[in-house]
Order: C-alpha cells, then sequence, then structure tokens
C-alpha cells in the first residue's frame, strides 16, 4: 500500500531583504537591493501510512507549521516533491481539498457573531455532505466532544475549551481522511487537554483518521504518537518511534527521595546529580545502569522515608535530542 504522504527533500525559503542602518542605508536599498534566503524548511524527507498518528515537534520556528501548511497546499514548496493522498496540494484539485482538514489551534474558522452550528452547515454545503450524514455526524461528534447543549451558543460567548471542540467539529463533518493538527490544545486548561487528547485518540482509531500533531505540551505526544519526527531549523533531528527516542536518548532515571530528618546535600552527590527542593526531599540523576545500586546503598545507609524511581521527562529527551546535533 502507497503512504498517504510521501515527502522528499522539500525545502521551503522565503527572501529576506537586508538592508543597512540608518538613512544612508535606506537610500543604498532603494538602489541596489540585497536579499539572504531564510530557510523555513530545508530538505525534509518522510513518509506517512494510512492510519498513522504522528507527533511533529520542534521549537518556536523549526518549520513545523511550514511543512503542514506545504503538506495542506496553503503554500508553495521552493522545491522537492511533495504527493499526499495522491495529489500534489499546491495544486488544489476539489478531489484533494475535500479528504483533509487543517485545524490551528490560534487560528478561527468559526463565525465569531454566529452560532457554531451556522459553520457546520456552511461546510456541509461546501464539502457536499449529504444531509443524512450531516445529521449522523454531527450527532457523533457532539457527543464525543459533549457538545450538544453549547450548538446554537454565539461562537463569542463560548469558553476557549468549547470553541476548540466547535472548531474540530467544523473540521470533521466531512469527515476527512488526514487530520492535521497545529497545537489543537493550546491555551487550553489540563482538564480540557486531556479531554482534547482523548477525542483525538478515539478519532484516530475509530474513524482510521491519520493525524500529524505539532503541540509544544509533550503531554500530548507522550499519551498520543508512537512516532515522532523532531525537525529543527528545517531539517529533520529524528525519525522514529517515541520508545525508540527515550532508549536512545534517556541514558538515566531520577530517584526522588524523602528522608525522615536532613542530610547534606554532599552526601548524595557520587551517585549523580543532586536537585534539593527542601531539606527532606531531593531527586538525584542517576545512570540507568546503576539505578538499583544506588537504591539499595540509600535505604541502607540514609534514613529514608520513601524512595521512588521514574523515567526523565519527555521535555528533558526531546531537549537531549537538539543538544546532541546542535
Amino acid at each position: 500500500m502507497s503512504p498517504i504522504i510521501s515527502v522528499r527533500d522539500l525545502k521551503k525559503y522565503y527572501q529576506i531583504h537586508e538592508k543597512e542602518p540608518g538613512i544612508s542605508g535606506t537610500i543604498k536599498s532603494l538602489f541596489n537591493r540585497k536579499y539572504s534566503d531564510a530557510k523555513a524548511v530545508d530538505g525534509i524527507s518522510f513518509e506517512i501510512e494510512e492510519g498513522e498518528l504522528v507527533g511533529f515537534i520542534g521549537p518556536n520556528g523549526a518549520g513545523k507549521t511550514t511543512t503542514l501548511k506545504v503538506l495542506s497546499g496553503l503554500l508553495h514548496p521552493t522545491s522537492g516533491d511533495v504527493e499526499v493522498l495522491g495529489h500534489k496540494p499546491w495544486i488544489r484539485r476539489n478531489e484533494f481539498l475535500k479528504q483533509f482538514a487543517l485545524i490551528m489551534g490560534q487560528k478561527n474558522q468559526l463565525w465569531w457573531d454566529l452560532p457554531a452550528i451556522e459553520t457546520f452547515l456552511l461546510n456541509k454545503e461546501v464539502y457536499d455532505v449529504s444531509d443524512l450524514d450531516f445529521d449522523k455526524r454531527l450527532k457523533e461528534l457532539s457527543r464525543l466532544l459533549d457538545v450538544d447543549d453549547f450548538l446554537t451558543v454565539q461562537v463569542k460567548k463560548l469558553s476557549l475549551g468549547q470553541r476548540m471542540k466547535m472548531e474540530l467539529i467544523a473540521g470533521l463533518i466531512h469527515e476527512p481522511k488526514l487530520l492535521f493538527l497545529d497545537e489543537p490544545t493550546i491555551g487550553l486548561d489540563v482538564v480540557m487537554q486531556k479531554k482534547m487528547r482523548d477525542f483525538i485518540r478515539e478519532i484516530n482509531e475509530l474513524k482510521k483518521t491519520t493525524v500529524i500533531l505539532t503541540s509544544h505540551y509533550m503531554q500530548d505526544v507522550k499519551e498520543l504518537a508512537k512516532r515522532v519526527i523532531v525537525i529543527d531549523h528545517g531539517k529533520i533531528l529524528f525519525d522514529g518511534s517515541l520508545s525508540t527516542i527515550i532508549k536512545k536518548f534517556a541514558n538515566t532515571k531520577v530517584i526522588t527521595v524523602v528522608l525522615e530528618k536532613p542530610v547534606p546535600k554532599a552526601d548524595f552527590s557520587e551517585f549523580g546529580i543532586v536537585k534539593e527542593s527542601d531539606p527532606l526531599n531531593l531527586s538525584i540523576s542517576v545512570k540507568r545502569e546503576k539505578v538499583a545500586q544506588v537504591a539499595e546503598v540509600l535505604l541502607k545507609k540514609y534514613p529514608v522515608e520513601d524512595l521512588n524511581i521514574e523515567e526523565v521527562g519527555i521535555e528533558d529527551i526531546i531537549r537531549e535530542v537538539f543538544e546532541a546535533k546542535g
């Protein structure tokens, strides 16, 4: 089976005007304008199979959103070969546009002064969704997102979480095969983030919808994506399973210790990197292969009330990836 997305040596460059400071620089630029290339995406390649849920992560300016815009046809690449759902995205044929949805957490597609149901009805017509399919999908999506009571409320009167749910319904009412999610949980509280993740997972599993997810919240990636693509400065640093990246870069574990009475922090420095939150609570970053040995020594030698062994946080692991490639 052919991949649903195929990207080969994709590049997207922007020309930036360079001007010397001051009035003289402005005058010179009128007659001799100088430009440099800003490399938003710089020769990336990857494939995504139907039904995958892929985390596309990296710092601000890494090239994530630019890549999604090329894949959805909003931007024309500088060079490279891109095929999505069997189409060149930037040609924007109707049969292509009806098979995907791009939902951006910081962009609003809903009519601000109208109830969300009005946008859904408009999208129904735009995507040629039958009355029967529209009613069925709206009922199902409203149930999954628990928004039945808000469909007829003006969008501007909805909370951020409620609006984001409506954005998802608007993007999914035509049941796309491919879903691009750019920061879908941005600005949401912890409870709402969890609900959004549960919904994205359910859509992926029930409908086999292929999902590409960008997020600064590592919990989104950890809970949803089995595969991650890490990008920085327009280049892919890692492409593989989340478990592989953890094994490759997480060569330590964290031992957290609660003491019955204070012990000098320096006493623990031989075991690893020590962080102390207060005299009775500390954490030690220990080499993975020495964890069992260190834990045994701590329990025998020190007044330990409680001890816990944890994996390094995914945020720290991704930071390791960037530092290793820097």
